[in-house]
């Protein structure tokens, strides 16, 4: 049973995240390492700096980001199977540092780890 939870790097860190990933290109304004208390940081499965340029967190082009970056996420399977792998011992928490908790790369990569979608 994989066990993956999403939460803003905004919010402060508890027990219950358990291994805390961060998982966005750029680093959340504002925030310190030590208040992030991370784990790890996987860039590499972060969208692309020009697809994250183009989607903008819009939410009109939000099937086509996904489309696009599950894409991306495709070529990233080693990535995929670890953060799989670390979430069927341990629960897991992908830190993002988008506003919009709907629309971002933490859904689609969650539903893409998880199966759904």
């Amino acid at each position: 049973m994989i066990r993956l939870k999403l939460k803003r790097a905004y919010e402060p860190a508890t027990p219950e995240d358990g291994v805390r990933i961060l998982i966005d290109r750029l680093w959340p304004r504002g925030v310190s390492k030590a208040s992030a208390a991370l784990d790890d940081w996987m860039k590499e499965i972060a969208p692309s700096t020009e697809l994250r340029k183009w989607f903008g967190h819009d939410p009109a082009r939000w099937d086509e980001f996904q489309r696009r970056y599950r894409a991306e996420l495709a070529t990233h399977p080693a990535e995929l199977e670890r953060l799989r792998a670390l979430a069927e011992k341990h629960v897991v928490t992908l830190v993002y540092s988008a506003h919009d908790e709907a629309h971002n790369d933490a859904v689609v990569l969650h539903e893409v780890l998880t199966g759904g979608g």
